[in-house]
């Protein structure tokens, strides 16, 4: 007996085994869309109350940054003894004030006085043998003057003696013979007075140069016994400047070696402020920039006096000077904050300084939407910085608001919703 099939409607016909396959297909272009046009972007639910949120601005951007530097004197000048000895007396105690030429401390040493002694003993007999070496000279001048006299006299008689041999001769009174002796006799006699004057000139020429040494030889001596009394002065050290001698590191009888640091002396008639800088402006920070700082309520100013080129531990040091009026009872060691100016002010895009900027480097912010209840992570660029302000050079607009505190708890989240 034929069954009559009834006709499904309604909820059941869409359902049938036949319409199965629809339903999957249709379920699975759905899944597609939704991969395609699905929020990729992580989010991350926080307490509003937690965050800092600031509001980015146009305005001046000053650019300086802020250091710490010490209260310096402008000179400071070492204390060494140029002669080595046993400090003897300290005349002048550490703190004190001292003039430039005040004698500090008194030190002895026996070899040195040795050496003076032994030095003057050498000079006085190298003056004994210069003396005796200009009497012996002058003896022998004496007797050389005396041979050439002798020889002048004997040339005067010869001569005499062979003009009247000579004329005896011309009248044949004489043999040729005398006369030729007496001839020969008188041109022996000028031969011999010409070599006396001779070795007179050349002994003349010689004592000279003689004489010109051995004095330039006494005289070095003279020098350099000079020399070793002003080391005898040396062992009194003395204040090469007007100043505080802020350091001596002696005690009576102690030994102390010729260029020992012993002490230093501190010139307050001007100061300076020592500062570390982070190397990150060292390609900025050149000698001249100004600088202000305050103390006491009342503004002063500095200029960069010069810049230490080593760098150490990620900074550097410079030296600034006070100019115009100083604080008052300034004092060495104290501690001032100065505003480095680094270039003009310029209009820029502003946002606050936060702890932002430790996580991201500058390369991106958090960005709050419009309606204020979610954050969207956006890429930024920032140039320059100050102690209150980054400057903006893309990314974000003036009204805008951004999240400058800490991002460490967010991770790699790009949207962050606000809770309240």
């Amino acid at each position: 007996m034929d069954r009559k099939i009834e006709k499904k409607s309604g909820f059941k016909a869409v359902f049938q085994k036949k319409n199965i396959k629809y339903f999957l297909i249709a379920a699975f272009v759905i899944f597609v869309l939704w991969l395609i046009f699905r929020d990729n972007s992580s989010t991350q639910r926080i307490d509003s109350r937690t965050v800092t949120i600031s509001t980015v601005q146009q305005g001046e951007f000053n650019d300086y940054i802020r250091v710490n530097g010490q209260v310096q004197p402008i000179t400071t000048v070492q204390i060494s003894p140029l002669e080595g000895g046993v400090v003897e007396q300290i005349v002048i105690e550490e703190g004190s004030t001292v003039k430039k030429g005040d004698v500090i401390i008194i030190l002895s040493n026996a070899t040195l006085d040795l050496q003076i002694l032994n030095s003057e003993a050498d000079l006085a007999e190298k003056e004994n043998i210069l003396r005796n070496t200009m009497i012996s000279m002058e003896q022998q001048k004496l007797s050389v003057e005396q041979e050439r006299l002798q020889y002048q006299l004997d040339v005067k008689q010869l001569k005499r003696a062979y003009e009247q041999n000579a004329a005896l001769y011309r009248d044949s009174l004489i043999a040729r013979e005398n006369y030729l002796q007496a001839k020969e006799r008188y041109e022996l006699a000028l031969d011999k007075l010409k070599l006396i004057r001779n070795r007179q000139k050349q002994d003349s020429l010689y004592r000279s140069i003689e004489i010109t040494r051995m004095e330039e030889s006494l005289k070095n001596m003279q020098l350099n016994m000079m020399m070793i009394r002003q080391r005898k002065d040396n062992l009194m050290i003395k204040a090469p400047i007007d100043g505080e001698l802020g350091l001596l590191d002696v005690v009576l009888g102690q030994s102390v070696g010729a260029g020992m640091k012993i002490g230093q002396i501190n010139d307050f008639s001007n100061y300076k402020i020592e500062a570390q800088i982070d190397e990150h402006y060292i390609d900025r920070i050149t000698a001249g920039l100004d600088a202000t700082f305050e103390r006491q309520n009342e503004i002063f100013n500095a200029s960069l006096r010069k810049v230490y080129p080593e760098v150490r531990e990620g900074r550097f040091k410079a030296d600034f000077k006070l100019v115009g009026t100083y604080p008052e009872n300034i004092r060495s060691g104290q501690t001032y904050y100065l505003n480095l100016q680094l270039g003009q002010p310029t209009e820029s895009v502003l946002i606050p300084r936060g702890t932002f900027y430790q996580k991201t480097g500058g390369n991106w912010i958090f960005v709050v939407s419009s309606d204020g209840s979610k954050a969207y992570k956006r890429s930024i660029k920032i140039g320059r910085q100050n102690p209150q302000y980054y400057e903006v050079l893309e990314g974000l607009e003036a009204g805008e608001k951004v999240i400058t505190s800490g991002y460490d708890n967010y991770g790699d989240v790009e949207v962050l919703m606000f809770t309240e």
